[in-house]
């Protein structure tokens, strides 16, 4: 049979790879809405899931710890530390309103122990404080760590924390929200110590280990930071948001420290 010139006859062979391609097409967009979808689920867990988690955890050990203080406890699951004893590493700022009696010496903290309750007033602020900075042990439960090799509350030299500032509890978050002179209290089983911002480094780089020393000072910004010893606290965070690129830092000196 003739075919008048200008018209395609479509064959078997035509309408079956039309077919294949729209199979593959359909396919395609099926499989990017489900990784749109799973690259959601995992935003909603990383933003949401993990702070709430973190958050309830670390307010149940506050509420641990206070429950251990308040009944003559050690909290935790060990011995809660808060003054070091007699020829450890640093020495005990001079208690200001009872004698030195009051402030028994205890064991040092072992590794991920929560052993402290920081305060922030400003930013309503309530966190534990453990010891060691691991993301697994410390950091992703919502407490605040406490860098190893640096002085314990009260201590002269250089009590250093880290937290972090997007999920997990994300304690850190308002740090940018702290002014001079605002208070910073750490509570312990003996003591609570308040500390007054001094200086806030608004970025530097995440390696720069001068801002944990015994007396702080920025080996990146030299222009932050102290000279002489001291009791200090420091306070380091990530920065930008959602970015661990670089740390923000806030110091604090102690000015005041009451028996429990």
């Amino acid at each position: 049979m003739r075919v008048s010139s200008g018209v395609r006859v479509v064959g078997h062979g035509d309408r079956r790879r039309r077919a294949r391609r729209r199979r593959v097409l359909w396919g395609g967009g099926e499989a990017l809405v489900t990784v749109g979808v799973l690259l959601m689920l995992l935003v909603v867990h990383q933003l949401w899931w993990t702070n709430r988690e973190a958050k309830r955890g670390a307010e149940r050990q506050v509420e641990a710890l206070e429950h251990a203080w308040g009944g003559g406890g050690t909290g935790g699951s060990g011995p809660s530390p808060s003054v070091p004893s007699p020829g450890s590493s640093g020495t005990t700022a001079p208690p200001t309103s009872a004698p030195k009696s009051s402030y028994a010496p205890v064991a040092l903290p072992r590794r991920s122990q929560a052993y402290a309750v920081l305060d922030i007033p400003r930013l309503g602020l309530r966190v534990p404080v453990a010891e060691g900075v691991s993301k697994a042990d410390v950091l992703n439960k919502g407490y605040v760590g406490h860098y190893p090799g640096s002085q314990q509350p009260g201590q002269a030299g250089n009590f250093a924390l880290a937290g972090h500032r997007n999920t997990h509890g994300e304690p850190f978050r308002y740090l940018p929200r702290l002014r001079r002179g605002d208070d910073i209290e750490v509570e312990t089983r003996t003591a609570t110590y308040t500390y007054d911002v001094d200086q806030v480094l608004p970025q530097t780089s995440a390696v720069d280990s001068g801002v944990v020393r015994a007396v702080p000072r920025s080996l990146v910004r030299p222009s932050y930071g102290y000279d002489a010893p001291g009791y200090y606290i420091t306070l380091t965070t990530c920065t930008p948001e959602f970015t661990s690129r670089y740390r923000m830092v806030v110091w604090g000196k102690l000015v005041s420290m009451r028996p429990r």
